[in-house]
């Protein structure tokens, strides 16, 4: 077997078993993901991610151009949403700078990226990881971005019950007011702060 195809493997064992945790808390409404505390839940779902972000840089690095489809435009295009997802990422994480960013619970952020979405991280995720694809040009990152973006898209799903539990009104005001990822009220909060 070559190594492009094990780690391939290990990237599509550890997706399913973020997906299993995931849809476990969807399905069987046992809080998995988040575990609002430093429990079994919180150690293999990290575990599990690790798993598959190694996985993927391998994959990444052994089929890169695999795919041969690679153009100055999926190169260019898929560079530019790899640079703003990261960026939108990070500036989510560092507005926490806390346990939060990792599923523990702690505090309700509405400001910095958080005034614009509620979910700036998963944002930068799906935008990063989109652009990696299209720059590695691999059918099997391919694979394995598509594999992410899914249970990214899921995760809000799972949290929000906890944060319901958790904040309350506060939370429903929040959410009534901020998209889940992006969406015309996004687009006009930012020219709304932009003009004041």
């Amino acid at each position: 077997m070559f190594p492009t195809h094990i780690a391939f493997g290990v990237g599509l064992l550890s997706a399913a078993g973020v997906y299993v945790l995931i849809l476990g808390t969807l399905l069987a409404h046992y809080e998995w993901w988040p575990p609002g505390d430093r429990t079994l839940a919180y150690y293999c779902h990290w575990t599990l991610v690790a798993m598959f972000n190694l996985s993927f840089i391998a994959t990444a690095v052994l089929d890169w151009g695999g795919w041969g489809l690679a153009s100055p435009l999926t190169l260019g295009g898929g560079g530019v949403l790899a640079v703003l997802g990261t960026a939108v990422f990070v500036w989510g994480a560092r507005t926490m700078q806390s346990d939060e960013t990792m599923g523990v619970t702690g505090e309700l952020y509405t400001d910095g990226p958080y005034a614009y979405t509620r979910n700036p991280q998963y944002l930068g995720m799906v935008v990063g990881v989109t652009g990696f694809a299209l720059v590695a040009d691999s059918v099997f990152v391919t694979a394995l971005a598509a594999a992410h973006v899914g249970w990214v898209l899921l995760l809000p799903r799972a949290e929000e019950p906890h944060l319901r539990a958790e904040f309350g009104d506060t939370y429903d005001r929040y959410a009534a007011r901020v998209p889940r990822f992006f969406g015309l009220r996004t687009v006009r909060q930012v020219f709304e702060s932009s003009e004041a």
